[in-house]
């Protein structure tokens, strides 16, 4: 793919050229988008934003890392929904399910194989412990540990100071101990703090 050209294209109008882009960058715009969400569905809304934003403003790239500006335009898309619902909280599905006895039928009871239920539950833990992170925390967390970005990329994608990302990944990595501690069963021994 010959990127430079390709956003020079979608600079000057060419849709097919910017569809190319967007093919290219998809999957990781929506797994940087889910991580912060923390809904499949938030993602792909999010995701879908971002890349309309990034076509409106094509123009305005000027050169560098064309992922790094996307992956800056997501994050910025996510964070805005995320103060958009702290003004406007809604239900989820999940919480209205929970409550609801009368839907107990959709539950999935099938019992699996030991080994599968302890990861389901470990997995469950991670994503609860990370959902307790503040939303500044989780992400730079996410986009350091999940998604494997330098701390200097993290900082010009949050646009702050690298000693703010390592601040915040730091306290995100302590509080994620802290709270995994908690599930220590289901922790695999080396990980698990001595008491």
């Amino acid at each position: 793919m010959d990127e430079p050209k390709l956003i020079g294209q979608a600079q000057e109008g060419d849709l097919t050229a910017y569809n190319t882009l967007v093919l290219h960058y998809q999957d990781i715009v929506y797994n940087v988008a889910l991580r912060i969400m923390k809904d499949p569905a938030s993602a792909e809304d999010a995701a879908q934003d971002a890349f309309i934003s990034a076509y409106k403003a094509i123009k305005s790239f000027r050169g560098g890392s064309f992922k790094s500006w996307l992956l800056r335009i997501v994050t910025n898309t996510c964070y805005d929904e995320l103060r958009r619902r702290k003004r406007r909280p809604q239900s989820s599905l999940d919480e209205i399910t929970e409550d609801n006895p009368s839907v107990s039928f959709m539950a999935d009871d099938q019992p699996g194989p030991e080994q599968h239920r302890q990861q389901v539950e470990l997995v469950d833990a991670v994503k609860r412990c990370m959902d307790e992170l503040p939303d500044e925390q989780r992400v730079a967390a996410v986009l350091c540990d999940i998604e494997g970005r330098d701390y200097q990329e993290i900082a010009d994608m949050m646009s702050i100071s690298l000693g703010t990302v390592k601040s915040r990944i730091s306290r995100a990595r302590n509080k994620l101990r802290d709270c995994l501690q908690g599930s220590r069963e289901l922790l695999p021994a080396q990980y698990r703090l001595n008491m």
